[in-house]
């Protein structure tokens, strides 16, 4: 089969389509044709070696490696053990995440546990479901259901969501593939939802169902905003303690991006919880969205798509920021 693999750490060129094995399947695994494939943060975080974690937290993986999470595609054969699948079954998933360089999705074809799988939507199209797993399920763990038991390696505590209906949530990066899928649950679940994006982002976004926008080139969110029952902020990192003061006591800030935050002093003397969560895997979650994406409730918006020979240039359109969503793979 072709993949692509990379042989080293490095920048986009270290991208190589190539020849490499077919993946074996397991007892409780099935063997997944692809036809798209999902970009999202963590594959160009791996390429990188992730440099940006301290020394202690940086993989060590084995080369050559297969990067990708995020699948959508036909179910070719089953593993010993699966009965809730079917031969021909179109599925998606985000696969064995977070296990760092097993996911192996930039490839025709994939090994994924069972569990992790679950029936694509009908209403929309491959790219669109791979476009959707690791993002979508970030948004819904994070607001919704954290629904597993992993330990959080960012924090000790087990990230809890907070009610939404009828309460004040604002998104921070709400253009891109975490932010626009969280907009759309925010308002399904009852939430008045203030986006934060560049204003070229403020039609999609209102169309998406932000009920307010703020166009953080023009003014600082920070200074605009005020009396919140939430903020999440998909772009995280050392910048995420601006939203403080925007927030009520008792109120909540989930930075999707948590390394580098130094507000903690502040957040308790406001009263405010800081939570984050690394998101898992669920075919069970994923199951049970579908409904959500087959009617067109959530909306999954694509920023370009590649094939997938072409993936240097589709990492190299990431680097470049102001996504719109989410970038995909093709497989022929």
């Amino acid at each position: 089969m072709k993949a692509v693999r990379i042989h080293a750490f490095g920048g986009p060129e270290v991208l190589v389509y190539e020849d490499a094995p077919m993946p074996v399947i397991k007892a409780g695994e099935v063997l997944v044709r692809v036809h798209a494939i999902g970009i999202n943060p963590p594959d160009w975080y791996l390429r990188d070696g992730y440099k940006s974690l301290p020394p202690e937290w940086q993989p060590k993986v084995d080369f050559p490696l297969i990067l990708g999470t995020d699948i959508s595609g036909t179910i070719e054969a089953l593993g010993e053990g699966v009965d809730r699948f079917a031969v021909g079954d179109e599925v998606y998933a985000m696969v064995r995440f977070f296990s760092v360089g097993e996911s192996q999705a930039y490839a025709e074809y994939v090994s994924v546990p069972a569990s992790e799988l679950a029936l694509k939507p009908k209403g929309i199209d491959h790219p669109e479901a791979a476009a959707a797993p690791m993002s979508l399920l970030t948004a819904w763990q994070f607001l919704v259901d954290v629904g597993h038991e992993a330990p959080n390696p960012l924090q000790s505590d087990r990230h809890r969501p907070v009610p939404l209906e009828a309460r004040s949530v604002l998104v921070n990066g709400a253009a891109g593939g975490v932010g626009h899928l969280a907009v759309q649950i925010a308002k399904l679940k009852g939430a008045h939802v203030t986006a934060v994006a560049s204003g070229r982002h403020e039609q999609l976004l209102r169309d998406l169902g932000a009920d307010a926008f703020i166009d953080y080139t023009q003014m600082a969110p920070e200074t605009v905003a005020r009396d919140l029952d939430l903020v999440l902020d998909t772009v995280g990192g050392p910048t995420t303690g601006r939203f403080l003061p925007c927030l009520k006591p008792g109120a909540a800030l989930f930075p999707v991006y948590p390394l580098g935050f130094s507000g903690a002093d502040e957040a308790a003397r406001l009263g405010i919880t800081v939570s984050t969560l690394q998101v898992r895997s669920s075919g069970a979650q994923l199951a049970e969205i579908a409904p959500l994406l087959n009617d067109g409730s959530i909306r999954v918006v694509i920023d370009s798509q590649y094939p997938l020979a072409a993936v240097r240039e589709a990492h190299e359109r990431a680097a470049r920021g102001h996504i719109q969503g989410k970038i995909v793979l093709t497989v022929e």
